[in-house]
């Protein structure tokens, strides 16, 4: 799975930089986004086009900072940046749909949100198929189905994740799979690159994701 990777055995942890940055230490709380930056990038990064990815993570930071109090539970560090960042794409796509502020990510797609404006560069046919097909079906179903393969998040943290029942959670994950599967079908060039990729999709999806998030230097 592509979930951040631990912070080294002397470095703080995410308790340690939050009781800190709760007390006032602003370098802790710089230093805890940056240990969680790519996990933002690639929250993004396949949701909206590459104009908007540092201003909507600048938002979300923000909007952290205003209610941190809440976060009680350091091992909820990465929930609750996740839950935030949600409703901030719910705002972009609210803002890029001002006939229609109400968006309902239930039924739409973000290429029919912002068709085209997505332009991650994929390594392989595979790569390419999944994303395409993730951007092709309802962004709802997008973000359980990469909160699931590119973060690990278990049924209930997902749940914490969009405010929504775990039940709600795993019966979201089952159509979600079903629509992609749908996608994949419909958008591939070869019956071999779609069964390559259903075969091994956790292995395609986990480098997807790895390659989203980018590297510790690309800031």
């Amino acid at each position: 799975m592509t979930s951040s990777p631990p912070p080294p055995a002397d470095a703080p942890s995410d308790a340690d930089l939050l009781e800190a940055w709760r007390a006032g230490d602003a370098a802790a709380g710089e230093h805890l986004f940056a240990r969680h930056y790519r996990l933002l990038k690639r929250y993004f990064r396949n949701k909206v086009g590459p104009q908007y990815i540092a201003d909507l993570m600048q938002e979300t930071f923000v909007a952290s900072v205003a209610s941190r109090e809440r976060v009680t539970d350091a091992s909820r560090f990465r929930a609750y940046l996740l839950r935030i960042a949600y409703h901030t794409l719910c705002r972009h796509y609210g803002r890029r749909s001002r006939a229609t502020p109400e968006v309902d990510l239930d039924e739409v797609s973000v290429e029919q949100l912002e068709p085209g404006a997505v332009s991650v560069i994929a390594r392989t046919q595979e790569q390419r198929l999944l994303l395409e097909a993730l951007r092709s079906i309802p962004v709802n179903y997008q973000v359980v189905l990469e909160l699931h393969y590119w973060e690990d998040l278990k049924t209930d943290r997902i749940a914490e994740v969009l405010g929504v029942p775990a039940a709600t959670v795993r019966s979201r994950l089952q159509r979600a799979r079903y629509a992609l599967q749908a996608a994949m079908d419909r958008l591939a060039r070869s019956r071999e690159v779609l069964e390559s990729t259903l075969t091994r999709l956790e292995d395609w999806a986990a480098r997807c994701g790895h390659e989203l998030g980018g590297s510790s230097e690309d800031r």
